[in-house]
C-alpha cells in the first residue's frame, strides 16, 4: 500500500504563488509515475502535470508557464509549484501515484484564489 497527504493549500490573491505537496509513504518504491489532478467546483477532475523517471510534463494548457512539477525521490515528496495564480485556478488539488500494482489518491488540498 501507498499513503499520500498533500498539504500546502489555501487562499491567496490573484498573482501570488503557492507550493503544494505531496509526501509519499508505504510501499513508495512500486511507484512509476505521479501525478497532480484538480477539481474545481462542478466540474469533471482533469490531469494537471505528470512527472516519471523519464520525463515531466505539464498537460493543461491553462496553467503552462505558471505551475511547474517536481518530485523529491529521496523525501518521496512531490511538489506543484504555482504562480500567477488567477481565481480558474480555484479547486481541490489532488495526488495520484501510478504503482506497479495499482493507483493511489490522496484526499486533496483546496486551493482557493480570491480577487
Amino acid at each position: 500500500q501507498v499513503q499520500l497527504v498533500e498539504s500546502g493549500g489555501g487562499t491567496v490573491q490573484i498573482g501570488e504563488s503557492l507550493r503544494l505537496s505531496c509526501a509519499a509513504s508505504g510501499r513508495t518504491f512500486t511507484i512509476n509515475t505521479m501525478d497532480w489532478y484538480r477539481q474545481a467546483p462542478g466540474k469533471q477532475r482533469e490531469l494537471v502535470a505528470d512527472i516519471s523517471s523519464g520525463s515531466i510534463s505539464i498537460l493543461l494548457d491553462s496553467v503552462k508557464g505558471r505551475f511547474a512539477i517536481s518530485r523529491d525521490n529521496a523525501e518521496n515528496i512531490l511538489y506543484l509549484q504555482m504562480t500567477a495564480l488567477k481565481p480558474e485556478d480555484t479547486a481541490v488539488y489532488y495526488c495520484y501515484a501510478r504503482a506497479i500494482d495499482m493507483n493511489y489518491w490522496g484526499k486533496g488540498t483546496l486551493v482557493t484564489v480570491s480577487a
